[in-house]
């Protein structure tokens, strides 16, 4: 029994982490003036038992560290995937400079020091890594190395600069809520709308008054358009029906048009005016028709889309709009549909009935998890990251990691998985599970493995490292929030992933997204954190091979 409290086993080493993780989580429940770090405080609870001696061997720790950064980058790659590519294209060049100045900027600061107080460069790579929390940069510098001593160095800086990393990027977005005077409603409903006007499907009530499509075909209409639009219903005098392809539009006709918010000016072009309706009116004389939603529950309509399945002329059942992600999206024909998506449909109800057995309609059924992708993305993601990539003039080669590699694969499966057939559908609930988990593993192993030499690094003159450690977060971290927001107008919810990928800081993220109550961060933090990691992990080396 004793062994359970002061060996080295893999029992003793679970315990360790199990302590070490709900201590944290419980602790997270207290919040100081309305502020709380959250999980955070797993790896404060961490050092301090590391530090009266309840550690783990160095294989265990090294592999949950490893294993819960994976899990974790691996869940957020899969959650902003499919969304990833728009939010790249919208902002993301912009983002990834501002990231590319924080790496610039604690680099620039890192080498100031070292010039004005003689510290030794190898050492302020350690505190730079420490700094800006990236374990894979630290790595880098550590294999640069030849003597272990001066690689311990290096861990031990980095060890004691780390938790002000940490804390000294969350209380600068404290600050900047409070100094920008943010409202989190109005920011949140900003980008909320900014995702609607982007894509989001918008219900419109039309009247054919354009001479120049008079008895021409519905096909004919949205064929030479070039628009994405659906009609859910047209009515004709006191006559209402869900309106096929081959259906002459009249003039006078009234219609019921779903499409995107951003193609709204054209069609009221092509049909020639806008009229003032409400959804109660069609309802009221469509005593036959029905509005339901179904949940697509069976894996084989994956990457099929909405002109495959025929459902319109197949069942007479119009599919106005697609909800995914929570995201409403036009149904048009070429859109390709994946397991987890809703269709919004308008028909009889002995019709619907027939399409739900097409696609399913269990939703119980989406709670059994799917593991396979998940843990095939993961291997391939550590293949990937383990890949070396040569740079010029560099001694060694570059790897992405760990943590990079994952990432990257991720997003690009929850991207091109409907194209390809693969089923990667998460309920949000399991995904957050994973997430959690894995960022608590992690952080639980970063607080135990820095405990060890914490105290004595600080005494033995790494006080100093503390204050550098400050200087090199705060002051890069500090400079792009300034320009983020007052220059370049970004968003709160954008400036929280942009800092916490910047710095390569899964911690920041989750107290960011625990915090504030939102996922908004994370699609941000998953555009910067590939270069940014790629980006840490070179200037790490090229500063050690300086110092050589």
């Amino acid at each position: 029994m004793s062994d359970l409290f002061t060996g080295t086993g893999i029992a003793h080493s679970i315990m360790v982490f199990a302590l070490v993780i709900a201590t944290g989580l419980w602790l997270g429940r207290f919040k100081v003036k309305g502020v709380s770090l959250g999980s955070t405080w797993i790896l404060f609870v961490g050092i301090v038992v590391s530090h009266f001696g309840l550690r783990s061997d160095p294989a265990t720790l090294a592999f949950v560290k490893d294993f819960g950064l994976i899990l974790f980058v691996f869940s957020i790659g899969l959650q902003v995937g499919p969304g990833f590519f728009h939010s790249f294209k919208k902002g993301g060049v912009q983002l990834n400079l501002l990231a590319l100045s924080m790496v610039l900027l604690a680099v620039l600061v890192t080498v100031l020091i070292h010039s004005l107080t003689g510290e030794s460069l190898k050492t302020m790579t350690g505190v730079m890594s420490g700094a800006v929390t990236n374990t894979p940069g630290l790595g880098a510098a550590q294999q640069a190395l030849s003597s272990a001593e001066e690689s311990s160095l290096l861990a031990s800086a980095y060890a004691v600069a780390y938790p002000l990393g940490v804390l000294g990027v969350i209380a600068l977005i404290i600050v900047a809520k409070s100094f920008f005077r943010v409202d989190l409603d109005k920011e949140k409903a900003q980008l909320e709308e900014a995702d609607s006007s982007e894509g989001g499907a918008r219900r419109m009530h039309c009247q054919v008054v354009n001479p120049a499509i008079y008895g021409k075909t519905l096909k004919e209409v949205l064929d030479g358009s070039g628009i994405k639009f659906v009609i859910s219903r047209l009515m004709r005098g006191q006559e209402m029906f869900i309106p096929g392809p081959d259906v002459v539009l009249q003039e006078g006709d009234k219609l019921l048009v779903v499409t995107s918010s951003h193609s709204v000016d054209n069609i009221r072009i092509i049909f020639g005016t806008e009229i003032q309706m409400h959804q109660e009116d069609w309802q009221r004389l469509d005593e036959h028709h029905v509005t339901r939603k179904l949940s697509i529950t069976k894996s084989s309509i994956t990457g099929k889309t909405l002109r495959q399945l025929n459902i319109r002329a197949n069942f007479g059942v119009n599919v106005t709009r697609v909800i995914r992600a929570g995201m409403e999206l036009v149904a048009r024909p070429n859109l390709i549909l994946q397991m987890g998506d809703t269709l919004q449909v308008v028909g009889t109800q002995s019709s619907i009935d027939d399409v739900a057995k097409i696609v399913g309609n269990k939703p119980s059924t989406l709670s059994k998890p799917n593991l396979v992708p998940i843990f095939f993305g993961i291997a391939v993601g550590i293949i990937f990251g383990s890949i070396p990539i040569a740079i010029p003039g560099m001694p060694s080669s570059v790897k992405l990691g760990l943590a990079g590699g994952p990432l990257i694969i991720a997003i690009l499966l929850g991207h091109y998985a409907p194209k390809l057939k693969i089923t990667t559908y998460t309920t949000v609930s399991a995904n957050m599970m994973i997430r959690e988990i894995g960022i608590s593993l992690f952080m639980a192993a970063v607080g135990v493995g820095a405990g060890e030499n914490f105290v004595s690094s600080i005494l033995s003159g790494g006080y100093w490292w503390i204050l550098y450690g400050l200087m090199i977060t705060v002051i890069p971290v500090g400079l792009v929030i300034l320009v983020a927001r007052l220059a370049l107008k970004l968003n709160f919810y954008q400036i929280c992933g942009l800092v916490s990928g910047g710095t390569t800081d899964p911690a920041v993220l989750a107290f960011a997204q625990e915090m504030y109550g939102t996922d908004y961060p994370s699609v941000n933090y998953a555009t910067v954190y590939p270069l940014t990691m790629f980006l840490r992990v070179l200037v790490a080396q090229v500063l050690v091979l300086l110092a050589l």
